[in-house]
C-alpha cells in the first residue's frame, strides 16, 4: 500500500477513537464508530487474500450491524426521553440494545464469533490493532453508560466469555486464534467487575493492552503464525524465548506478574460483593485460559523443533520488526505488580 494512503487510513482510524471518547452527543460517537470500521476494512483486506478479504466482509458486516443497533438505541432513547446525552440512558429498552451493540463491537460470547475468524485472515500487525486500539472506542462508551447499562446482563455475559475464551483457545494451533480467544476471556473478566468497580476495570483495560501488546510483538518477531513455528523461536532468539514464556505467564495471571493484578482485585471484589459463585466460576475459567498459555509456553521454551538442522542458530539478518515497543512494553507487561499499594490506596 502507498505510504501516504496508509498514513491517511491510521489517521482516520485513530480520529474515529478519539471522536467517540471524547463525545457526549449519540450521534458524533456513532460517526466515530462509523470513520473507525471504515478505516480498518483496508487494512485488514491489504493482503490481497481470499482470507483476509473474507475477515474484512465478516469485520464489516459485524461492525455495521453493531452500528446500526446503536443508532436504533439512541434514537429510541431520544424519541422516549427526549434527550441524544450519551450519559443520560434512561430507557430499559434502549440499554438493553446498546449492551448487545457494543458487547457485539467488543467480541463478548456469546456475540465473539467474528474475532477468531478476522484475526485468522489479518495479519499480525492488524490483529494487534483489532485486540487493542479497536477496544477503547466501544469501552469507553460502555464506561460512559455504566450506570444506566443492566448490571445482571454484563455479568452473565462476562462468565460466559471468560468460559467461552478457556474453552475455545484448548484446542486451537494457529497463535492468532490463540490469542482471540485469549481477548474474549479478559474481555470477560473487565465486563464482569464493570458494574461494580469502574476503577478496576480501567486498569484491567490498561494491564490486558500492554500484555497483548507485548505477546503479539513477540509472535511477529519470531514470525509464529503455529503453534509448531514457537518450537524454533529459540533459534532466533534465546532471550525472546523467556520473554515470550514470562509474558504467557502473565497472560494467564500467575503471581507475581502483571496479570496476577487485575485477577486478584477483581475477584477480591466480588466476594466483598458476595458474588462467591461468580468469583469461584471465573477463577475456575481462568484455568482453562492458562492451560493452553502453558501449552504454548511448554513449545516455546521446552521443546525442539522436529528436524535436525545442520547449524544450531538461524541466519542473524537485521531485524525488519521494530524492537522498540518491545523493549518499552516487556517491562511494563511483567513488573508493574509492586504498584499494587499505590492503586489500592
Amino acid at each position: 500500500m502507498n505510504p501516504l494512503i496508509y498514513m491517511v487510513i491510521i489517521s482516520s482510524l485513530t480520529t474515529g477513537t478519539i471522536l467517540t471518547m471524547s463525545s457526549y452527543h449519540w450521534l458524533l460517537a456513532w460517526l466515530g464508530l462509523e470513520i473507525n470500521t471504515l478505516a480498518i476494512i483496508p487494512v485488514i483486506s491489504m493482503q490481497h487474500s481470499p482470507r483476509s478479504t473474507e475477515a474484512a466482509t465478516k469485520y464489516f458486516l459485524t461492525q455495521a450491524a453493531a452500528s446500526a443497533m446503536i443508532m436504533m438505541s439512541s434514537m429510541t432513547n431520544a424519541w422516549l426521553m427526549g434527550t441524544w446525552n450519551i450519559t443520560q440512558m434512561t430507557s430499559y429498552t434502549a440499554n438493553i440494545m446498546l449492551t448487545i451493540a457494543l458487547t457485539m463491537k467488543l467480541g463478548l460470547a456469546p456475540l465473539h464469533f467474528w474475532l477468531p475468524e478476522v484475526l485468522q485472515g489479518a495479519s499480525m500487525m492488524t490483529a494487534i490493532i483489532i485486540t487493542t486500539w479497536q477496544k477503547l472506542a466501544p469501552m469507553s462508551l460502555i464506561l460512559m453508560t455504566i450506570n444506566n447499562l443492566p448490571p445482571k446482563i454484563l455479568i452473565i455475559m462476562g462468565l460466559m466469555s471468560a468460559m467461552i475464551g478457556g474453552w475455545g483457545g484448548l484446542n486451537q494451533t494457529q497463535t492468532r486464534k490463540i490469542m482471540a480467544y485469549s481477548s474474549i476471556a479478559h474481555l470477560g473478566w473487565m465486563m464482569v467487575i464493570a458494574p461494580i468497580m469502574t476503577n478496576i476495570l480501567i486498569m484491567n483495560l490498561l494491564t490486558y493492552l500492554m500484555m497483548t501488546t507485548t505477546m503479539f510483538w513477540s509472535l511477529m518477531m519470531t514470525k509464529s503464525k503455529t503453534i509448531q513455528n514457537m518450537t524454533t523461536t529459540w533459534t532466533t532468539s534465546p532471550t525472546l524465548t523467556i520473554i515470550s514464556l514470562i509474558t504467557l505467564l502473565s497472560l494467564g495471571g500467575l503471581p507475581p506478574l502483571t496479570g496476577f493484578l487485575p485477577k486478584w482485585l477483581i475477584l477480591e471484589e466480588l466476594t466483598t460483593q458476595t458474588l462467591t459463585t461468580i468469583a469461584i466460576l471465573m477463577a475456575l475459567s481462568s484455568l482453562l485460559s492458562l492451560f493452553f498459555y502453558l501449552r504454548l509456553g511448554y513449545m516455546t521454551t521446552l521443546t525442539m523443533s522436529p528436524n535436525s538442522p545442520l547449524v544450531k542458530y538461524k541466519w542473524r539478518f537485521k531485524p525488519t520488526t521494530q524492537t522498540l515497543p518491545m523493549n518499552i512494553m516487556t517491562p511494563m507487561a511483567l513488573l508493574l505488580l509492586p504498584l499494587m499499594p499505590t492503586i489500592i490506596y
